[in-house]
C-alpha cells in the first residue's frame, strides 16, 4: 500500500505539479482509502517527503541500470551523453523538479529535498565520471564532468515545456566531440 502511495504521488507530481497534488488525489490514484493513506502519511508534506526519498532510490537506480548497459568502443560518450539526456528528460525528473520549485518557499520539504539532492548529485557525478572514463586528477576534468551534468539538467529543463528531443541530440553530438578530445589529451 505504502508503494502505491508513493508512485501515485510521483504520477500526480508529474501530471498537476506540486499544488496539483492532494492527499485525496494520491488515495484515490492509489486505489486507498483516506483513512489508510492518512495513516502512512498524515499531511501532504509527510507524504512528498517520502515521495522524494523514493524518487531518490528510483533515480540511482534508473540511472546505474542505464550506465550497466552502456556500449563500449567510439560511441561510448555519445552513449553516455544520450543516457543522461534521456534520464533528465525523463517524468522521474519533472517530478523532481516540481520538488525543487516547492522546496524553494517550503522549509519543510527544503529540509528533506535537499540533503537527498546533494547526495543524488555527488553519485550521478560520479556515475559520470565512471561511465565516461574520466580521469579527475586530471586538472579540468571534474569541471567538465560537472558542465555536462549541468548542461543536461539545463537541456531536460528546457524539454519540459516542449519537446526539445532534436535540438538536444545536435547540441549532444557537438558536446561529445568536445568530450573525447577534452578527456583523450
Amino acid at each position: 500500500m505504502r508503494a502505491r502511495l508513493l508512485e501515485a504521488t510521483v504520477d500526480l507530481l508529474v501530471e498537476r505539479g506540486f499544488t496539483g497534488t492532494s492527499t485525496t488525489l494520491v488515495s484515490e490514484r492509489a486505489g486507498v482509502s483516506r483513512g489508510a493513506q492518512l495513516h502512512h502519511f498524515p499531511t501532504k508534506n509527510d507524504l512528498v517527503v517520502a515521495a522524494v526519498e523514493h524518487l531518490t532510490e528510483l533515480r540511482a537506480a534508473e540511472l546505474a541500470e542505464a550506465v550497466a548497459a552502456l556500449p563500449g568502443g567510439k560511441r561510448r560518450t555519445r552513449a553516455v551523453l544520450e543516457m543522461l539526456g534521456d534520464h533528465f528528460a525523463s517524468p522521474v525528473f519533472v517530478a523532481a523538479l516540481e520538488l525543487w520549485v516547492a522546496a524553494r518557499t517550503d522549509e519543510t520539504l527544503s529540509a528533506a529535498v535537499r540533503p537527498l539532492e546533494q547526495r543524488v548529485g555527488r553519485e550521478t557525478h560520479k556515475l559520470t565520471s565512471v561511465a565516461l572514463g574520466a580521469d579527475e586528477s586530471q586538472p579540468g576534468v571534474r569541471e567538465l564532468v560537472q558542465a555536462t551534468l549541468d548542461l543536461v539538467r539545463g537541456l531536460g529543463l528546457a524539454n519540459t515545456f516542449s519537446d526539445d528531443t532534436a535540438r538536444r541530440r545536435r547540441i549532444l553530438d557537438h558536446w561529445a566531440d568536445v568530450l573525447d578530445r577534452e578527456l583523450n589529451r
